[in-house]
């Protein structure tokens, strides 16, 4: 059974840090991109990282310089450090492991709220 299990969320003040966590099962993590995704309330969900099997980064232009995402392929483990954050960033984070040779096979985790108030 596969699983992605986000944490890490909460709430955090305007210029403050946070540091998700997912943690997959049952999948060979180590021949999957990892992604982190973000929907706010109203808003359609939004690509924030990804961070392919190999190691390359992309990042959405609006955390670029802000957020940093990594990998532990010894844990299972795909991070999010996000600094400077703002009320924008308020939403739900949501992991998602894809398949190096197609994204029909994916996986996504439940999902862990990010509030910055305003």
């Amino acid at each position: 059974q596969v699983q992605l299990v986000e944490s890490g969320g909460g709430l955090v003040q305007p210029g403050g840090s946070a540091r998700l966590s997912c943690l997959a099962s049952g999948i060979e993590f180590v021949i999957f991109d990892m992604e982190w995704y973000r929907q706010a309330p109203g808003k359609e969900r939004e690509l924030v990282a990804r961070i392919s099997y190999e190691g390359t980064l992309n990042y959405a232009d609006s955390v670029k310089g802000r957020f940093t995402i990594s990998r532990d392929n010894a844990l299972n483990t795909v991070y999010l450090q996000m600094n400077s954050l703002k009320p924008e960033d308020t939403a739900v984070y949501y992991c998602n492991a894809n398949h190096r040779l197609t994204r029909a096979i994916s996986f996504w985790g439940q999902g862990t709220q990010v509030t910055v108030p305003s």
